[in-house]
């Protein structure tokens, strides 16, 4: 699965907009089943539905914006590696330190120590990807682009590009906090779907993990708050 999904988003283009499309339909039909065995209410139903068609197309929507050819890989590779920053920094940090539960009734397994695991691990990977841009390693715009430099995202100047580590650092931490926090509430999210279904997985298209739903419910939510945020940012 790393293969294709890596090789769609290396070749890009239309390779790019279909495996997003099908994995984006693939999370949907898993949403509508989950929908259908949580809810007896038909009107409770449609607006579950009609709520997962803006939250799973926006999210497939800013994957796609940020997957064009005006843009390079990194920032969309910064956003994947920071929502695997979270998981990974939660599981090893939440199993080692363990502590008190976040919703014990939602997600048994979920603790506040696997929380700032997530925050540290969203943290470290940003501050990392703000480093290359400062040191010119990274840049927004495709190589080979006229306007190639370092990532200004609309803000001029570029303070970041200048910006010492302990202020770029706090700046990495509160987007870190938002990112972590973004993705484990996607998590609770699913989760207590999934218990309003009465099942354990979202489907079982991936043996031994579930279905497309349950390894992309982070991702999902950080991916459609950041859609808003491009949606509805001041122009």
């Amino acid at each position: 699965m790393l293969i294709v999904a890596g090789g769609a988003l290396w070749l890009g283009g239309a390779v790019w907009t279909a495996f997003v499309c099908a994995v984006a339909l693939g999370v949907l039909w898993e949403w509508v089943k989950l929908a259908r065995l949580g809810t007896q209410n038909p009107a409770e139903r449609a607006a579950f539905n009609f709520g997962g068609m803006l939250y799973v197309g926006i999210a497939a929507a800013t994957l796609l914006f940020l997957r064009n050819p005006a843009f390079s890989l990194a920032p969309l590779l910064t956003i994947l590696l920071a929502v695997i920053g979270v998981d990974v920094g939660a599981y090893f940090t939440g199993r080692t330190l363990r502590g008190p539960k976040i919703a014990p009734s939602i997600s048994p397994s979920k603790t506040w120590s696997g929380l700032f695991g997530g925050v540290l691990g969203a943290t470290l990977v940003l501050f990392g990807a703000a480093r290359f841009w400062q040191e010119g390693i990274l840049s927004v715009h495709p190589q080979g682009n006229a306007a190639d430099g370092p990532a200004c995202f609309g803000m001029q100047p570029c303070w970041y590009l200048t910006a010492s580590w302990l202020p770029l650092f706090a700046t990495c931490l509160m987007t870190g906090i938002l990112l972590a926090v973004c993705a484990q509430t996607g998590d609770f999210f699913e989760s207590w779907m999934k218990r309003r279904a009465g099942v354990k997985d979202s489907a079982n298209f991936i043996p031994g993990h579930g279905g497309l739903f349950d390894r992309l419910d982070g991702l999902l939510a950080v991916l459609f708050v950041l859609g808003l945020m491009i949606l509805f940012q001041p122009r």
